[in-house]
């Protein structure tokens, strides 16, 4: 079964959604909901943004790895202290029960080094842990066993190009079950247009920009991080269903907007069909990829040189839910999978559990 207990400070709580400016009363709320018998709770787990280069898989967590945690707070300021907070309270909620730590990078621990090193100064690299981390770790790795169990059930056998398009948006490339690239990099900020992050810019525009702007750093990543994207192109929204809609009516900047969204997208499918050196499947997730039936064609139009075509037909019945959409003897099948990282994150903490517990009759 899955739950979702809260987002942000708006608590799921006996079917409503309820606002409280507190996350820690959000936290101890949403347990409260969830758990009216504390004794019946087997486990929690946690979802991490950020856990650097240290962590490659699910880990029970403790203070000391909390502490460890810690140190990666300025490499996801508004998302690691939350994230540890709810640990912290859930543990004191739920003292019985143990806790795990899911990390949103660790899906890419595989990536290789040509892939996540930046071509600055190497000692720069190693002395502040700058290099590509990549994020949505959890959906991408749902995605990556759930089109295995589709077919035959070993993620060795295939080469896949996964889009997770949402507000974020991040494309990986994956090899025999193992991420080997993905667009977002240092933080989520690099890779194609988002709802309202800017996605690959020259650094030196962004420099030019502070200097004739007088932008402070806080400034300068709040502008790329809020202002940019879809809702900076177009002036009008980060919701691609309200860009669509305006495009209709004859507005020429949500037009442009979703021109490059689609675009970038584009670019970044071909660049890793290329790495892969081909790919079984390419497959769309999350809000927009499983639900925008024009945006998917929009992308996959252009791709017909590497195999990729799809149905019309059975794009547009694929709205949030799995389903192949190319057409019969396509070279390079085109998939919907609804992602589920609250059941990767079930699952990925079960498992920590259990290797975790002494084999039964010691």
């Amino acid at each position: 079964m899955k739950y979702k207990l809260f987002e942000g400070s708006r608590v799921l709580h006996g079917g409503l959604i309820e606002d409280t400016a507190d996350y820690e009363q959000a936290v101890r709320r949403a347990i409260a909901a969830a758990a009216p018998d504390p004794a019946a709770v087997a486990a929690v787990g946690h979802r991490f943004v950020h856990g650097g280069s240290r962590f490659h898989g699910a880990v029970l967590l403790s203070e000391e790895i909390a502490r460890e945690i810690e140190t990666f707070n300025r490499l996801a300021p508004l998302h690691n202290p939350p994230n540890l907070l709810g640990y912290r309270t859930a543990r004191a909620a739920l003292p019985h029960c143990p806790q795990a730590a899911v990390f949103d990078t660790a899906f890419h621990q595989t990536i290789p080094p040509r892939a996540y090193l930046y071509a600055i100064p190497y000692e720069h690299s190693l002395r502040h842990g700058i290099r590509r981390y990549g994020f949505h770790g959890s959906s991408h790795r749902y995605v990556t066993l759930r089109y295995a169990e589709l077919h035959g059930g070993d993620p060795r056998a295939f080469k896949l190009i996964i889009c997770h398009l949402g507000n974020g948006c991040s494309i990986t490339a994956v090899d025999g079950g193992l991420a080997v690239d993905t667009s977002m990099g240092f933080t989520p900020l690099e890779g194609v247009v988002m709802g309202s992050r800017s996605g690959d810019l020259d650094p030196g525009a962004l420099l030019h920009l502070m200097e004739c702007e007088g932008l402070d750093t806080r400034q300068a990543g709040r502008m790329l991080n809020r202002a940019s994207g879809l809702r900076g192109l177009s002036g009008l929204s980060h919701d691609v269903r309200e860009l669509l809609a305006a495009e209709a009516s004859g507005d020429e900047r949500a037009r442009l907007a979703l021109e490059i969204f689609c675009y970038r997208v584009i670019k970044y499918i071909g660049a890793y069909y290329a790495v892969l050196g081909g790919a079984a499947a390419l497959i769309f997730t999350a809000g927009i990829g499983e639900n925008s039936s024009e945006i998917r064609a929009r992308v996959c139009r252009p791709l017909g040189a590497l195999g990729i075509e799809i149905d019309e037909e059975k794009n547009r019945a694929a709205r949030g839910r799995e389903a192949d959409i190319s057409p019969p003897g396509a070279a390079t099948r085109v998939w919907v999978i609804p992602t589920d990282e609250e059941l990767l994150i079930a699952r990925e903490t079960r498992a920590a559990v259990l290797s975790a517990s002494p084999p039964e009759g010691r």
